[in-house]
């Protein structure tokens, strides 16, 4: 079995506003730190100490959020090591500047996405994702497989400038005709999106 600690990392989304992480592996768990009115928000954050001092020089720490509550990752521990609380979004994102978007809310599956009106930023956890796990052939970006037969309705309402998420980079192009597209045929794609899917894992079980 391989060890998270183990995993490298590479920067992703990186713009005037923010920038991400992912991580070198099958699922390519994503964070991102947020500027927001001159403060940090660090969202759905792997543990990696040694980015620390990038975080702290985009700005003035201001909180931890936690999207999915599946999404432990090192939320805790990045909010230790900034003094700032770890807020659990699907209960409270306390004062961050940020609107939340229902995902999903029952006792298997709790989650919300984020919405940054001013810079026009949808953020998500699991709900959104650009990697094979999530796409159907031709796909920027795809509904979670298991969200496809019932997408997420909140996430209509937005049209962003870029949208970022839980698993691979996100998209900065052409972002809210992305979204549609995903929303709209998230049904027809089902099956060639849980074909992809199927496959994906399959494939890193071989490696």
């Amino acid at each position: 079995m391989r060890s998270w600690g183990r995993v490298g990392w590479q920067l992703v989304d990186e713009w005037e506003g923010g920038f991400g992480w992912s991580q070198d592996e099958f699922m390519r768990r994503t964070s991102h730190a947020l500027l927001v009115g001159g403060r940090v928000w660090l969202i759905d954050p792997v543990d990696t100490p040694e980015l620390e001092e990038r975080v702290r020089s985009l700005g003035e720490p201001a909180g931890v959020l936690q999207l999915l509550d599946r999404h432990n990752r090192g939320c805790s521990a990045w909010a230790n090591r900034l003094g700032v609380p770890h807020l659990r979004a699907w209960e409270t994102i306390g004062e961050a500047p940020f609107e939340t978007l229902p995902v999903r809310r029952n006792r298997w599956w709790r989650e919300v996405a984020l919405w940054e009106p001013n810079g026009r930023t949808l953020v998500c956890a699991d709900a959104l994702g650009t990697i094979a796990y999530f796409c159907a052939p031709g796909e920027r970006i795809g509904l979670h497989p298991l969200l496809r037969p019932f997408p997420p309705r909140a996430l209509a309402r937005v049209a962003p400038e870029r949208i970022l998420c839980g698993h691979g980079a996100g998209v900065h192009d052409d972002a809210a005709a992305a979204l549609q597209s995903a929303l709209q045929t998230a049904r027809r794609r089902l099956p060639a999106a849980w074909f992809c899917a199927l496959r994906a894992g399959f494939r890193s079980r071989r490696r």
